[in-house]
């Protein structure tokens, strides 16, 4: 007996099923992207047209990305930048005698991403010896590294992302003497947020 073309019925049936299992996955995920129409707050006489407003959003709602509109160029996430320092003369780092861990630099930074790499330069005094470490909202950050040693550390936040996102966390570098007297200096030279 010749063998029969597979029933069509039967064909497009299949067909319907995966396009509706297809469709059902595009739908159940939100969308990744919005292009927003924003009006201007005091529009001319005869406005042109309004420009795409492009704006990305995590699974959370987060606003991830978003373009100037006014000049171009990027809104969000805002990019931390590292003010300009001295590297090279020690003495006006950032520095303690104390002999308990003391905060010595603090910057506040918005939080947009899980992870952090900093580095640092560290110091002490001639025939001293000290620790420098790094707080995040009051919790360690990386290593304690002796005082002369480089810190360089990335890793994850000590912070919940999920509630803390675009909010401000705090940084600080705590660095103690742990000899009978002397001078310990850190110095950031490097800071900025990272994926997981």
């Amino acid at each position: 007996m010749a063998l029969l073309p597979e029933n069509i019925i039967d064909r497009l049936v299949q067909m319907e099923r995966r396009i509706q299992a297809l469709s059902t996955a595009v739908n159940t995920r939100p969308p990744l992207n919005e292009i927003r129409p924003v009006p201007p707050e005091n529009p001319p006489p005869n406005p042109p047209a309004p420009k795409p407003v492009l704006r990305v959003f995590d699974g959370y709602n987060h606003e991830l990305f978003a373009d100037d509109i006014a000049t171009g160029g990027l809104a969000r996430p805002w990019l931390q930048l590292m003010p300009p320092v001295d590297h090279v003369n020690v003495a006006k780092w950032p520095s303690t005698t104390s002999t308990s861990f003391t905060p010595i630099a603090q910057s506040f930074n918005p939080v947009w991403q899980p992870k952090m790499r900093l580095m640092m330069y560290t110091k002490v005094s001639s025939g001293a010896s000290g620790q420098v470490k790094v707080m995040v909202d009051g919790q360690q950050f990386g290593p304690t590294v002796a005082a002369g040693q480089s810190f360089d550390h990335t890793g994850l936040l000590p912070v919940d992302l999920p509630t803390k996102f675009g909010k401000v966390m705090t940084v600080e570098v705590h660095a103690v003497v742990t000899s009978a007297s002397g001078t310990v200096y850190a110095q950031t030279v490097s800071m900025y947020g990272t994926q997981t």
